[in-house]
C-alpha cells in the first residue's frame, strides 16, 4: 500500500514550470558567479517565462487545484475539466478573471436537507 492516499500536484503545468525555472536559476547562478549582467538578466527572464508558462498551462487545464482529488484524476495526462470555471481560492484563476469574488457557492449545512447558497462579498 502506498504511503500517499491522495495526489498533491504532479501535473504537466507544475513539472514544466519547475523545469524551466530550474534552467533559469542555473543561468542566474552562473551569471552571479561570473559577475555577468547579461546572464543575470537572462536567468531572471527565464524564471519569469516559467511563471507565465505554468500559469498558461494551469488555465488551459493542465494544472489542478490543490487538495484531494479522486484517484481517477491522479494521472499526469488527465486534464482538469473544471479549469474554465476557475478554482476556489486560486490566485492564478482570480488574476485571469475566473472564479469571481461575488460568485455564489453552494454549501451543505448539517441538519438542513436543502443546499444553502452563500454570496461572497467584498
Amino acid at each position: 500500500m502506498s504511503a500517499h492516499q491522495y495526489d498533491e500536484g504532479h501535473t504537466v503545468a507544475g513539472w514544466t514550470g519547475f523545469g524551466i525555472a530550474t534552467l533559469g536559476s542555473a543561468v542566474l547562478g552562473l551569471g552571479v558567479c561570473l559577475v555577468s549582467g547579461p546572464l543575470i538578466a537572462g536567468g531572471l527572464a527565464i524564471v519569469v517565462v516559467s511563471v507565465l508558462v505554468t500559469w498558461a498551462l494551469h488555465l488551459s487545464g493542465w494544472g489542478k487545484p490543490p487538495g484531494r482529488r479522486p484517484r481517477a484524476e491522479w494521472g499526469m495526462r488527465v486534464r482538469d475539466s473544471g479549469a474554465r470555471a476557475g478554482h476556489p481560492g486560486c490566485v492564478g484563476c482570480r488574476l485571469a478573471g475566473r472564479g469571481e469574488k461575488g460568485a455564489a457557492a453552494s454549501v451543505v449545512v448539517p441538519g438542513r436537507p436543502e443546499t444553502v447558497t452563500v454570496e461572497s462579498g467584498s
